[in-house]
């Protein structure tokens, strides 16, 4: 499963920022204002070598009373879900008695703990640094959040301290296709479960947050092997009360990474949300083969049924590749045309695509469609091979590639998806320039040379005086 950073500290001190550089995102709330954060806020980390889940916390302080008193129990319980922990600390400030404190209730925790002294701008970072070893965390990382100063050698300690990989990362041929059925509370997702078993495997209950862990379930449909993951709903972090269900939203985030193919139901008494277009953009970031399972669909208007297709037009222009079916969980209907979809998406997750193909496939695109110019130079893309599957990977190999409009890496991204004919699935490229093997060196010029600018310069002086 996916690796949990938690990030600990005082009010005030850059969590939030830090969260924001690390996720490449501003869902952290960020202000000069101490105890902004009450809440915690999950995000995923692509810049280390391994992929992992970053926890925001609030700012931990001594009162016990009221709203504080719950932000405490949130840091608790980010903690008791971490594999390391961050703690954070103000480099302007100096360490104070909260520090202590802090520093403390980590070392019982028994997890590694990574010592980081935020706010190093415009001052001597070896000289406060110093100051925290009191601390006793061992050897502090001093950076500057809002800037990115120094965050590479953070990164470089996650690898060092990350529990190391294991098989299960997503689950193999030997357990079968994985397939998450994700989405809201009380969609259907259980519902959809036992339709799908063919039998009363979970519980289902008229009433949001009955499912509250991921339920992992392997069975055998006509000689094929299959897992299926129900999940916990996931709601707006303003309508999550209940502890539990916080721990859950964790353990749906891992189950949509170990999948395969993720179905994810939409209520289509309710419409398309803005809570379900966040989820769904979670699962875009996996880059999980989709499938949206538009439940609740007999019954409904023909009316409603065109205001749902506009809505998902509207609403979900960034899934153009996902799938879109109507269903009905409890009576069982376009169910059974699931497997059918699933199947066809799985190989376009995990296809093997060899390098001439690729290769003539980039031709043709920037045949029909040249890369821009960038001064007086083209881009050029050279040739492309796989990179990787699940999402399929595709490595493209040129010059400037560095400098490629976001646009133009959409049209390579669809060109590539439709020519190779895949459903269900995104294609994510990677693009890589070689390295100029002279860059910052100077070119020594030879005495002939020294000599010939001489009389250039004077034969220009020359020229002014006249």
């Amino acid at each position: 499963m996916l690796p949990v950073i938690a990030l600990v500290g005082r009010p005030n001190v850059g969590k939030s920022t830090l969260f924001n550089y690390l996720t490449r995102s501003r869902e952290a709330l960020v202000a000069d204002y101490p105890g902004l954060t009450r809440d915690r806020q999950y995000g995923r980390v692509r810049r280390g070598e391994r992929d992992c889940l970053v926890v925001d916390t609030g700012g931990i302080t001594d009162v016990d009373d009221g709203i504080e008193q719950f932000a405490r129990k949130q840091v608790e319980v980010a903690l008791q879900e971490a594999d390391v922990v961050f703690f954070l600390v103000d480099a302007r400030d100096g360490i104070n008695a909260a520090d202590q404190d802090i520093a403390d209730f980590l070392r019982k925790l028994g997890k590694p703990v990574v010592l980081v002294v935020n706010k190093i701008d415009g001052i001597d970072s070896n000289t406060v640094s110093h100051d925290f070893y009191s601390l006793a965390l061992g050897e502090p990382v001093a950076i500057a959040a809002a800037h990115g100063r120094n965050v590479s050698d953070l990164l470089a300690r996650i690898d060092e301290l990350l529990p190391a990989q294991s098989d299960d990362e997503v689950l193999d041929q030997e357990q079968g296709i994985a397939i998450a059925v994700v989405g809201r509370p009380n969609v259907g997702k259980s519902t959809l479960v036992n339709r799908l078993l063919g039998e009363e495997r979970v519980v289902v209950f008229d009433e949001a947050g009955t499912t509250r862990d991921s339920i992992y379930i392997p069975f055998e449909r006509n000689g094929q092997k299959f897992t299926l993951i129900d999940t916990a709903g996931m709601r707006r972090r303003a309508k999550v009360s209940l502890l539990v269900e916080k721990f859950s939203i964790i353990k749906s985030l891992q189950a949509i990474e170990k999948a395969h193919v993720v179905i994810y139901l939409i209520d289509a008494q309710e419409g398309v949300t803005d809570q379900d277009a966040h989820i769904l953009g979670l699962v875009l970031e996996a880059g999980r083969a989709l499938i949206i399972g538009i439940n609740k669909w007999d019954g409904l208007t023909n009316e409603h049924r065109e205001f749902v297709k506009k809505q998902l037009d509207i609403k979900l222009t960034f899934l153009e590749y996902a799938e879109k079916h109507p269903i009905s969980a409890l009576h069982g209907s376009g169910v059974g045309k699931l497997f059918d979809v699933v199947h066809s998406l799985y190989e376009s997750a995990m296809i093997d695509m060899s390098t001439p193909v690729l290769t003539r496939i980039l031709s043709d695109a920037v045949a029909a469609h040249q890369p821009p110019l960038v001064g007086t130079r083209r881009i050029k893309l050279k040739y492309a091979h796989q990179g990787g599957r699940n999402p399929p990977v595709v490595v493209i190999h040129g010059v400037q590639t560095d400098v490629l409009p976001g646009v133009y890496k959409r049209y390579l991204m669809n060109y590539f998806r439709e020519q190779l004919r895949l459903k269900g699935t995104t294609v994510r490229l990677v693009f890589k320039s070689p390295e100029n093997p002279f860059k910052g060196q100077k070119n020594p010029l030879s005495d002939r040379q020294v000599k010939k600018r001489k009389r250039l310069v004077e034969f220009s002086k020359s020229k002014r005086k006249k």
